[in-house]
């Protein structure tokens, strides 16, 4: 019905609107702007119990000032902070790592540089994930894929059982060189699929198939980490947008300024952490190109 609506609105020439929303901790903030060229923008307060109440809210606001309505919303463009506050705050999921034998403490070693060489005072930040969640398996595969000692079944059982006793709430699979043959990484995401099917799983391959182990262990283990608390947002934010007749496709705003959807967001979260900033550069660019302006820093 809502399909033939926005046919029918098309058919006579009406506008129709794409929708950019960025939410903070105390505003969110709505621009429409319709196929016409008109825009029209709400700052409202955000709710911080569930922010997509304020969205759709503000919209609904919108709608009742303009001649705009849900059926004719063809995209929500979104700019979040929902990852970054999780990993500042520390309110992430429980995360579990599994990793090569040897190289448990690749997220406390990290590449051994200072960000402060000659600060006594400083500190390393603690790691995502304790000591005591991160099990090793015996297995290893060379720089060029080749296997030289291959992953036993019940060593990798054993890994993921020692986790989910854990009551881990996610779980993040980093092997060394599996960049170059993934095989052992799957073999244990299949175990973690078969012995806890609903489990966020975070297998590096997937998410940064590169070489440097500190920075594609850590990456993998940040997508783990805020990929609970992302799903569980973008799926009680297209409940709700469901909820009001507006079946418009979600995008989420990425760290280098692209899209994504929702869908892509919920499995890769570690791409929208810097989605809010991510927004405001884009839209100072645009705005500095609209007014011909080649420097704006």
């Amino acid at each position: 019905m809502i399909r033939r609506l926005r046919r029918a609105l098309r058919s006579r020439a009406m506008a129709v609107y794409r929708v950019g929303v960025d939410i903070g901790g105390t505003f969110t903030d709505i621009v429409l702007l319709g196929s016409d060229g008109k825009i029209h923008t709400l700052k409202i307060a955000s709710s911080v119990d569930d922010y997509g109440r304020a969205i759709v809210e503000g919209l609904r606001q919108l709608f009742g000032e303009t001649d705009a309505s849900a059926a004719a919303i063809e995209e929500i463009r979104h700019g979040t902070t929902v990852a970054s506050n999780a990993i500042l705050e520390r309110k992430g999921a429980r995360v579990g790592l599994i990793t090569t034998e040897g190289f448990r403490d690749v997220l406390e070693i990290r590449t051994l540089r200072m960000p402060r060489l000659y600060d006594l005072g400083w500190s390393k930040p603690e790691p995502l994930v304790p000591r005591y969640l991160r099990q090793t398996v015996g297995e290893r595969v060379d720089q060029l894929g080749r296997i030289e000692r291959a992953l036993e079944s019940a060593d990798a059982e054993r890994a993921v059982a020692k986790l989910l006793a854990e009551k881990v709430e996610a779980i993040a699979v980093c092997l060394l060189n599996s960049f170059a043959n993934p095989a052992h990484e799957f073999m244990l995401a299949e175990i973690v699929k078969r012995r806890a099917p609903q489990m966020p799983l975070s297998i590096s391959y997937q998410v940064l198939p590169e070489i440097k182990e500190y920075e594609r262990t850590s990456t993998t283990v940040i997508n783990a980490y805020v990929m609970p608390i992302v799903a569980t947002y973008l799926h009680a934010l297209r409940q709700r947008l469901d909820a009001a007749e507006m079946p418009a496709r979600l995008l989420l705003m990425q760290s280098n300024g692209g899209l994504m959807t929702s869908a892509a967001a919920i499995e890769r979260p570690m791409h929208i952490i810097e989605s809010g900033p991510a927004g405001g550069v884009v839209g100072a660019q645009a705005l500095a190109r609209s007014m011909r302006l080649d420097k704006i820093i």
